[in-house]
């Protein structure tokens, strides 16, 4: 396949999607290789911000997606009279910080390494799409796992999780109440 028609044939398919799809998706359809498909996309993307155009193409993980240039948000947001989403409040941002950086995770760890219960926090992000259940823990009481989404990467400007800045991971021991007294 020629590389325009490979570029239209990509440029149609994620403007129509209107949210990320996967390499290996586009190659099966277009039926060429994957390589070809993410070689051919990611110039794409390089032409797009090269031209400073109103849309992009971003990648995500093993996807790409079509989107408005941020540059022109003000206009799209006026245009479309759409309101700015919501912001993260600080227990919002600490339990999806400890979602994004332990993940898969359980709200029990959430919670334990905020020290209090983060049930609305969870509740909030499952709400505004940054968080997704993810399966079950094989313990008793099967609790929830949560992890990030593509929403997730999106709103932080993110292509991967691979992304996200270099933090110290070791859990905190977790002292009884008895032992928390005594060292006072």
């Amino acid at each position: 396949m020629e590389r325009s028609e490979l570029q239209r044939a990509i440029e149609a398919i994620l403007f129509a999607a209107g949210e990320p799809v996967g390499i290996a998706r586009m190659a099966d359809a277009i039926g060429c290789a994957a390589a070809d498909v993410e070689r051919c996309a990611r110039e794409l993307a390089d032409e797009y911000a090269f031209e400073r155009r109103g849309i992009r193409i971003v990648r995500l993980d093993d996807s790409f997606q079509m989107c408005s240039n941020q540059e022109q948000a003000a206009f799209v947001t006026k245009a479309l009279e759409t309101r700015k989403p919501p912001k993260l409040s600080s227990a919002q941002l600490e339990a999806l910080t400890i979602i994004a950086y332990y993940q898969p995770t359980t709200k029990a760890l959430v919670e334990q390494l905020r020290g209090v219960d983060s049930s609305y926090s969870i509740g909030a992000l499952l709400n505004k799409k940054l968080i997704e259940e993810c399966g079950r823990l094989n313990v008793p009481g099967r609790p929830f796992l949560y992890r990030t989404t593509a929403d997730f990467l999106r709103t932080f400007g993110l292509s991967s999780l691979t992304e996200l800045p270099e933090v110290d991971l070791s859990v905190p021991e977790v002292q009884e109440p008895e032992q928390q007294e005594m060292q006072l």
